[in-house]
């Protein structure tokens, strides 16, 4: 099956995870592709498949003869798609030969180089984009494509030679709960990459630690004519927190390096509120300070407001995988070497985000992040570069090699 044909089959299915729910998979919609792809799996000749009682599929491609004793190298992908925005009904465009100018999304939606200045990056090539009602998928059955693909090549060219190779495809990773229950020691690799990048080239091996931090708010409701020195507005009280918090360190301030608090959720009534945080930085320690920052915060306004009127729940998520990376240069040394034998110029840069590879390095599992040319992820105007996925295939098949060599 071509690459293009693949991708435009996996985003026909609904995979949108939940933050809500307390299974796992968060959403039984998520098996269906799963199974397809044991399936697809199968059918393709590979060996060991199997999907688990949590969704993981896992199969592999045996070693090529000469080449049993290389490390055993992992492919990773998930399935799930955002919950910010549905995946139902998605209805891919296809744009060949993009001459760098406007893109009608819809009668109503148009993406412009103006406001999406990475577009004339892609002059030329041949790209995917929604119909401005759903997400694409591509974040991240573009990897999961690519990663497909690449396998069929291999089993359909023995003449390639390449150690042992471990496909896995995960689910929930957009809610961060995608390893939960990954059997890294049924896995079996001795490395891994996630497929799950963007632009051309990325290669990621650094991420932020991650944290999340919800405060349950208690007000004290009462008429409002009546209310002085009697009420507290748990909607005030949660503006005031989000006033002490330093605003040139939201995201919206922030690039590189730099670290932030995001506020992504607040409900609430004058009685009781919610307001919900991620904190994100590199560096460790300024990571920790974030999180002391936040604790000092909550603290100050339960002086003022009473100690029964705040709760916070403060909880890591994730951390820096460059610490459980760096100490296998190889790692990173291989997939350099591959990008350029496909004629990608790497971009070796930090994620502002995170993804499974970062709980898998700490899991014993060391897991940097390849590019697979999908844009704009999460939302409307998501899209992705077909000529990027060729090379990002391209990519996959040269590693597969280089670790045998």
């Amino acid at each position: 099956m071509d690459l293009k044909e693949r991708f435009l089959k996996y985003v026909s299915y609904d995979t949108q995870s939940s933050e809500e729910s307390t299974t796992f998979p968060s959403t039984e919609k998520q098996k269906v592709l799963l199974a397809a792809l044991r399936d697809e799996m199968e059918a393709l000749g590979l060996t060991d498949v199997a999907m688990d009682r949590y969704g993981y599929v896992m199969g592999t491609i045996p070693a090529t003869p000469g080449c049993e004793n290389a490390p055993v190298i992992g492919f990773i992908a998930h399935v799930d798609t955002s919950p910010d925005m549905s995946g139902a009904g998605v209805k891919p465009r296809i744009v060949e030969e993009y001459d760098g100018g406007e893109i009608r999304l819809n009668g109503q939606l148009a993406m412009t180089p103006e406001e999406f200045p990475e577009l004339k990056h892609f002059v030329g090539h041949t790209l995917i984009h929604t119909d401005g009602t759903t997400l694409l998928g591509a974040d991240d059955k573009a990897g999961v494509a690519e990663i497909m693909t690449a396998a069929e090549h291999l089993m359909a060219h023995p003449e390639l030679r390449h150690g042992k190779i471990r496909i896995g495809f995960t689910p929930d990773e957009e809610v961060g709960r995608g390893v939960d229950f990954f059997d890294v020691e049924a896995f079996g690799a001795d490395f891994a990459y996630t497929v799950d990048g963007g632009f051309e080239g990325e290669l990621e091996y650094e991420n932020f630690n991650a944290a999340s931090a919800k405060i349950e708010i208690q007000g004290r409701n009462v008429h409002p004519g009546y209310a002085k020195g009697k009420m507290i507005n748990a909607i005030q009280v949660a503006c005031d927190l989000q006033a002490l918090l330093p605003a040139d360190q939201r995201p919206e301030h922030t690039e590189g390096y730099e670290g932030f608090y995001h506020c992504v959720g607040l409900n609430g009534t004058v009685e009781k509120a919610q307001i919900s945080y991620i904190i994100r930085d590199h560096d460790a320690d300024r990571f920790e300070q974030k999180k002391v920052f936040m604790w000092a915060c909550v603290d100050l306004l339960k002086k003022k407001y009473g100690d029964d009127v705040l709760t916070l729940t403060l909880k890591d998520q994730y951390f820096n995988m460059r610490k459980m990376v760096e100490p296998h240069p190889q790692v990173i040394d291989k997939a350099l070497e591959a990008m350029r034998r496909a004629g990608v110029t790497p971009l070796v840069r930090p994620i502002r985000g995170g993804t499974d590879g970062a709980r898998l390095s700490f899991m014993g599992l060391p897991c940097p992040n390849l590019f697979t040319g999908g844009m704009n992820f999460h939302g409307k105007f998501e899209y992705c570069s077909l000529t990027t996925m060729r090379k990002a295939q391209q990519v996959i098949l040269n590693l597969a090699q280089a670790w045998c060599e």
